[in-house]
């Protein structure tokens, strides 16, 4: 069915003297509004709604609401009643745009009326002329402030992050250099699960989780509403009672905006909350879920259940709350959790949607789920996390699967893949996946799995995997060893062209350490590599560690600064880069000319990925200006050479030449 124009928009409309509300369940047989003057209030005023033809409940109340709370009760047929484990309930508003909770796993949500009057200060959008402009830094808005090295202040972790007398937060972007942030999910969620090895009333049991948490935030509950969990009024009992969440989100993207910095949200649209009362899981799912033909259902990814995106009406929530963010919170684009669980016509109808706002709005997707999709994302005009350069170039296992950084061959990978990799993984090279590099977000860490550096530590000494570490703290400072491989991969990242991506604490190759807390965790003192349920130091950056590998931090720095300030690097015509061809397969060097990309200057590229032999290599004709190497890495040139240069074993070098 199409999605019909009504005379209603979903969720609350306030006009000076009445209040419209409209809410879309069809299969309902009977719904009551209630209406609450504090969140705390067992009961409220109720009044029945009215249903029209196309299945959306009415209700007009002749007062401005602004500063109640509300939520539905809904009656279904009994076939749908003896499967919702919150029968009976109150229900927030699909539609909330603020939800006020307690601090339990099911987060009782009443949905809050209020009018915002947020002043931007001719606040503009930070879109990308081209998304290969951008170097993305992706974090957990609270890793980076949580840890007391951060020295953060505030109340709340979006404030948190935007003071700029702190070593972590927007001041620890800026001295990094990036011109992105990428935070994971802020849309509401559940940050907290079902107690663990108990069975609640409704029949959930935590059998897998001791913590008892979400950190990560991969459980949606509502899509138009920012995380309270996180605001200055998130703690306690009660989480939301203002909507502070709502105006230091703001506050948060404006100071990101005055400092150049592109704001990208994780989005999960794939699927929605298990546990709490959420409304697109217990009170409408045969909107938003989908079912199997045998009435169960469905979880290709293991998530718990899929969104139905091809239901006309579940399609639309995602694209009005996606507009929604854009225009009320300034939110320059937008990477998708799992997008291959979307249909294909929802991808469609978010990038018409979106870039009728503005083309440059930032579409990434993580291209699994369902299925491997990022040439068809490609198609669609998305640009996708790409897993290829992070499997060819870092390895899938640690252990049996190593990469091009160890000096081996991942089992897919061969040197002509690496080759296409470098131009951007285009789909008319080996192991192609995109019509252009701009398609293309290269990274070798992300959230999930190992971090880098632990993936260097596994990959070189193997029984770490389940070792338990004595000092942490120490365990985090490379050896010599372990930073070659880091720079290497490093400098190998930053010569690929697309997009590119770094996780937080990579640059300064950070451990995750799983650490003691109040819950029994066998694994307490090893490495780990699914932190999403850990709210402590585990994930928390820890800026004593930037201390120790500095050198690293550094390295990072300055190649963030040659990409930013070198086009052709980044950007380059696909014809521009030429590769030289020699016996030894983990030598690659090639030159990249910078006219297409409007670069002064041309680069000639060198990775010697060899175990132990440095290499002596001809520098094409002239004299060539040297500004990255294994020690180094700096926008400024350090040296001008010609002829041969050596570059020792795992490592690489980047020279440029001015063209006449």
């Amino acid at each position: 069915m199409d999605v019909k124009e009504s005379s209603y928009i979903p969720g609350v409309t306030i006009g000076e003297s009445e209040t419209k509300f409209c809410f879309y369940c069809n299969d309902a047989q009977h719904v009551e509004c209630e209406v609450f003057d504090d969140y705390e209030d067992s009961s409220g005023s109720r009044y029945d709604m009215e249903q029209d033809d196309d299945g959306y409940w009415h209700l007009t109340i002749d007062k401005n609401l602004t500063g109640k709370w509300y939520g539905y009760y809904v009656e279904h047929p009994e076939e749908i009643e003896e499967k919702n484990p919150y029968r009976g309930k109150l229900f927030a508003d699909p539609y909330s745009l603020h939800v006020t909770v307690n601090d339990k796993y099911d987060q009782r949500g009443k949905s809050y009326i209020f009018e915002d009057a947020f002043d931007w200060e001719k606040d503009q959008h930070c879109y990308p002329d081209d998304p290969r402009d951008l170097v993305i830094y992706e974090t957990h808005l609270k890793d980076t402030t949580a840890h007391d090295s951060s020295g953060a202040s505030g109340e709340g972790f979006y404030q948190k992050f935007i003071d700029l007398n702190q070593k972590g937060g927007i001041a620890h972007l800026k001295k990094l250099g990036v011109n992105c942030v990428e935070f994971l999910p802020l849309q509401k969620f559940a940050p907290v699960e079902p107690p663990y090895g108990e069975e609640t009333d409704e029949g959930f049991f935590n059998s897998w989780n001791p913590y008892a948490e979400n950190y990560w935030g991969y459980m949606t509950s509502f899509f138009f509403v920012p995380e309270n969990s996180l605001s200055s009024d998130g703690t306690g009992k009660i989480r939301g009672y203002t909507t502070a969440a709502v105006s230091e989100f703001k506050e948060m993207v404006k100071e990101l905006h005055k400092h150049g910095i592109t704001v990208l949200m994780d989005v999960v649209y794939n699927h929605t909350s298990l546990f709490d009362r959420n409304p697109h899981t217990h009170l409408c799912p045969h909107t938003y879920l989908r079912y199997n033909d045998k009435g169960k259902l469905m979880n290709r990814s293991g998530t718990g259940n899929e969104y139905k995106s091809e239901e006309p009406i579940a399609r639309q929530l995602i694209l009005d709350s996606l507009k929604y963010w854009v225009e009320e919170f300034h939110i320059d684009g937008f990477r998708f959790d799992l997008a291959a669980l979307l249909d294909m016509e929802t991808w469609g109808a978010i990038r018409r949607t979106l870039h009728e706002l503005d083309t440059r709005i930032v579409l990434i997707a993580e291209p699994w789920g369902g299925h491997y999709a990022p040439a068809e994302f490609s198609d669609y005009d998305w640009a996708s996390w790409n897993d290829r350069i992070r499997n060819s170039m870092k390895g899938s296992d640690p252990q049996h699967d190593r990469g091009y950084i160890f000096s081996e061959w991942q089992h897919e990978t061969s040197r002509g893949r690496l080759e296409n990799i470098i131009r951007g993984t285009l789909k008319e090279g080996d192991g192609g996946l995109f019509d252009t590099s701009a398609h293309s977000v290269n990274y070798l860490e992300s959230h999930d799995g190992y971090t880098l550096a632990d993936f260097i530590r596994i990959g070189l000494n193997p029984q770490l995997q389940d070792k338990v570490i004595k000092n942490p703290l120490a365990f985090n400072k490379l050896n010599e060893q372990q930073m070659d491989h880091a720079k290497l991969a490093a400098i190998t990242l930053f010569s690929a062209q697309g997009m590119t991506m770094i996780h937080a604490g990579q640059e300064f190759g950070r451990s995750k350490i799983i650490v003691e807390a109040d819950v029994e965790d066998p694994d307490v003192g090893k490495i780990d590599h699914n932190s999403y349920q850990k709210d402590n130091a585990t994930n928390w950056l820890n800026f004593e560690v930037l201390n120790l590998n500095r050198d690293l931090f550094n390295y990072y720095r300055g190649l963030i600064d040659i990409r930013l300030s070198s086009p052709a690097l980044r950007k380059a015509n696909p014809e521009e880069i030429t590769f030289d061809h020699f016996d030894n397969p983990l030598l690659i060097s090639f030159y990249i000319k910078g006219t297409a990309s409007g670069d002064m200057y041309d680069y000639f590229i060198i990775l010697n990925a060899n175990w132990a032999d440095s290499i002596n290599h001809n520098l094409p004709e002239g004299s060539w200006e040297l500004i990255a190497n294994k020690q180094i890495a700096s926008s400024q040139s350090f040296d001008i050479l010609s002829g041969d240069v050596n570059v020792p074993a795992k490592s690489g070098v980047i020279f440029r030449k001015f063209r006449h």
